[in-house]
């Protein structure tokens, strides 16, 4: 099977920002977008929870695909943000945006991206990945006019914790630690390691990327399916 075949790789997500990053990457794939809960458990920690939820996304799409004969690497995605310990998740009105924004105002907090590749190939589950990847986040102290005209924008209703660092909230951030990507909602070079890494992968082989930047001015990463 030829990886370049956009058949073959799916991207178990509705995320317009996951879609670009591979796309960036030159990546041949098709994007089902999967059904599944995302309510937390008692006691359930960040990296746990999303962990769970992108297996479980994973896992919906490869159900939906169970008569295809045809060989699949489902790659799935949840990130959520934390702050102290306590995950925010999509705001549900604009009155949650604004709370959530300001419980991040002048603190450090970490974006987790949980991340599930499943490679099913000749009808069986050859190999499974699970990972979570984390990225601490500083905000500046924002003014409360500051959070109320973000709000306005409509940027943060379908972002974790409320704002796109990629987007209307850039000049929100004072300092990263970590992945950029994983903040946007996937960790491009940690995917990348462990889609290569991947024992029914190797055989397809594995090409280098051309050198240049994506929009936001990172270097691409330099390998990738080929």
């Amino acid at each position: 099977m030829n990886p370049s075949n956009s058949e073959f790789i799916i991207l178990a997500s509705a995320s317009p920002r996951r879609k670009e990053m591979l796309e960036q990457l030159g990546l041949a794939f098709r994007c089902i977008t999967p059904s599944v809960s995302e309510e937390t458990r008692p006691r359930e920690t960040p990296k746990a929870y999303v962990r769970r939820i992108a297996n479980d996304k994973a896992r919906a799409v490869l159900h939906s695909l169970r008569d295809d004969p045809a060989d699949h690497l489902i790659i799935a995605g949840d990130t959520t943000v934390t702050l102290e310990g306590a995950i925010l998740g999509k705001p549900a009105t604009e009155q949650d945006a604004t709370d959530m924004l300001l419980q991040l105002s002048g603190k450090t907090h970490q974006v987790i991206t949980g991340v599930c590749l499943l490679l099913h190939r000749n009808r069986n589950l050859e190999a499974k990945r699970l990972f979570a990847v984390s990225t601490d986040v500083i905000f500046k102290t924002l003014t409360r006019s500051e959070v109320d005209a973000y709000v306005r924008t409509g940027d943060p209703m379908d972002k974790a914790g409320a704002y796109g660092i990629q987007s209307g909230a850039a000049h929100m951030i004072r300092e990263i630690h970590g992945s950029y990507t994983n903040v946007v909602g996937l960790p491009m070079a940690e995917l990348l390691e462990e889609m290569q890494a991947l024992p029914g992968c190797r055989a397809l082989g594995i090409r280098s990327l051309p050198e240049s930047k994506n929009p936001n001015g990172l270097p691409a990463p330099q390998r990738a399916f080929g």
